[in-house]
């Protein structure tokens, strides 16, 4: 069955309900200029709601300094770092704080697929931002799914960029994408987490 990521969880309504619909991690954005930012503080008080054994947290994080991750992970119990820098500077910072980290990648064209982990414990595979894009995920970017077919993925990854509640059957038939990654494609505004469209996407994933 396909496992599922809600990225960008910023409220209680989203969170619950990517908990109740069977999210298997659920992300959490410390990028200050993104809609779905969210504080240390924050981030610790939406993870007090967490269930025994429910989804793994996951940090996002965007050219982080070097002891911010170890500050937000004083009082929020992290346990996945998505960090958007070079491979091993990511590399460095999760091993500071002993986290594992997922390394996103950017695809425009078959080139971009990586051939490497680089110290990974998975890999997530999104579409390029645009040219006026001020962040480095969470566009809504789709990239041709086809090149995935001629791809051999090194470990584990994720599929991601432009999925939403009617396309993520089709990607994963697409792909064979193992695990999805969603954030803007279950919001009714930009960052604003939508209950119904959270609850549609986990079951379009788990069912296709």
């Amino acid at each position: 069955m396909t496992r599922v990521k809600i990225c960008g969880v910023n409220d209680a309504a989203g969170f619950d309900t990517a908990v109740e619909a069977g999210a298997d991690w659920i992300g959490l954005n410390f990028f200050a200029r993104s809609p779905r930012f969210v504080t240390a503080a924050q981030a610790t008080a939406l993870a007090a709601r967490r269930p025994a054994g429910g989804p793994k947290l996951v940090g996002l994080f965007v050219e982080p300094a070097d002891d911010e991750v170890a500050r937000v992970l004083d009082t929020a119990p992290l346990d996945i770092l998505q960090i958007y820098a070079a491979p091993g500077r990511a590399a460095a910072i999760a091993a500071r704080v002993a986290r594992p980290f997922w390394r996103p990648v950017a695809v425009s064209t078959a080139a971009d697929l990586p051939g490497a982990m680089q110290g990974a414990a998975a890999l997530l595979i999104e579409g390029s931002a645009p040219p006026d894009a001020t962040r480095p995920g969470g566009n809504a970017s789709l990239f041709d799914w086809s090149l995935i077919g001629t791809w051999h993925a090194p470990g584990p990854w994720l599929l991601a960029g432009g999925l939403t509640p009617g396309n993520v059957a089709a990607a994963i038939r697409a792909t064979g994408a193992e695990a999805v990654d969603v954030s803007s494609g279950v919001e009714s505004a930009p960052g604003r987490k939508d209950p119904a469209r959270i609850r549609a996407f986990i079951a379009a994933a788990k069912a296709a």
